[in-house]
């Protein structure tokens, strides 16, 4: 019988877990509640306790399941370490080896989900074909992962692909979540973006179909303001493809990938918003015409379970 790989995606909210095979079909996904009570000390029990009786139900014997990926939402060092994560409640502690542990001995691979999901990218969705790729994923915040030969690049202390605290704004008077000021996230995430809108339609009085969300815009309102024309909403789209663009010719002089792979709620902007973000890309990176491509994630919210399962195959 062919052999299976599990991916487990810890989310704040939920966890997701999907049953692949070596090929990278998806055979079977679902999701158990996230339980964060009590230091998160259920989370790992009760995804495990999920996987074993969904192998129980698929008839799938544990000697057909090579091993399991886990991706979690923190750094995480070479060695397995995870000092915290603040949405699990999870302080110093190993949860590929206790992930493992429950499920018998299976082996386990762990890593931050930022770099989980770029790798399921390269894998199966918008980086299939390339072997070096970095992803952004422009959400509620920014994440990235970046992806060298096939292979998760972390960095020495686990903070390789943090690219959504790269400093890009002097003037930013704000804190980030993380205690600096001026981060990427703070401009081009699905927060940044309403944020940026709200402060430019306070500093002026020139129309705007945005004033009709009043302090409820969101990122989505610019973004299909921005497609109709609407000049407010346009001048804030290129205020984010402008940080984007330089963000991303940082990230070529110092990596030089195949392929940027943006992804996130906020990449549902689609064409519209690559373009916007090339514009500037070109505009920024002068050294050489032969650049590394930008492209959109295809796999959504399964990008984690498929990067996850993808580590179990080395």
């Amino acid at each position: 019988m062919a052999k299976k790989c599990i991916g487990v995606d810890v989310g704040g909210t939920t966890v997701k877990i999907g049953i692949l095979d070596e090929e990278g079909t998806l055979l079977k996904k679902w999701e158990i509640p996230t339980r964060t009570e009590e230091c998160g000390s259920r989370i790992l029990p009760d995804a495990a306790e999920s996987i074993l009786a969904v192998l129980k139900e698929e008839n799938i014997p544990m000697e057909d399941v090579l091993g399991a990926g886990l991706g979690v939402p923190g750094p995480v060092l070479t060695n397995g370490y995870v000092s915290r994560c603040v949405n699990l409640g999870w302080n110093g502690m190993y949860p590929g080896e206790e992930l493992s542990a429950l499920l018998g001995g299976l082996p386990v691979k762990c890593n931050n989900d930022a770099n989980v999901a770029a790798l399921g990218e390269m894998w199966q969705g918008g980086g299939k074909g390339y072997e070096n790729i970095v992803m952004i994923t422009l959400g509620t915040g920014v994440g990235g992962g970046v992806i060298i030969r096939q292979q998760i690049w972390n960095g020495v202390h686990g903070m390789g692909g943090e690219i959504g605290h790269i400093h890009v704004r002097d003037d930013e008077t704000e804190a980030c979540n993380c205690g600096s000021k001026g981060c990427l996230e703070q401009v081009s995430s699905a927060t940044g973006i309403a944020r940026e809108a709200r402060r430019l339609l306070a500093a002026t009085d020139r129309p705007s179909a945005l004033r009709g969300f009043g302090a409820g815009v969101t990122a989505k309102d610019v973004l299909d303001q921005a497609k109709a024309g609407d000049e407010v909403a346009l001048e804030v789209v290129e205020r984010v493809a402008s940080y984007l663009g330089r963000a991303l010719t940082l990230l070529t002089l110092t990596i030089d990938p195949e392929i940027f792979i943006i992804g996130g709620g906020v990449s549902k902007a689609g064409q519209f918003l690559i373009d916007a973000i090339r514009k500037y890309y070109v505009k920024y990176e002068t050294l050489s015409e032969d650049r590394p491509l930008i492209g959109l994630a295809k796999l959504g919210n399964d990008a984690g379970i498929y990067g996850a399962a993808r580590m179990v195959l080395g």
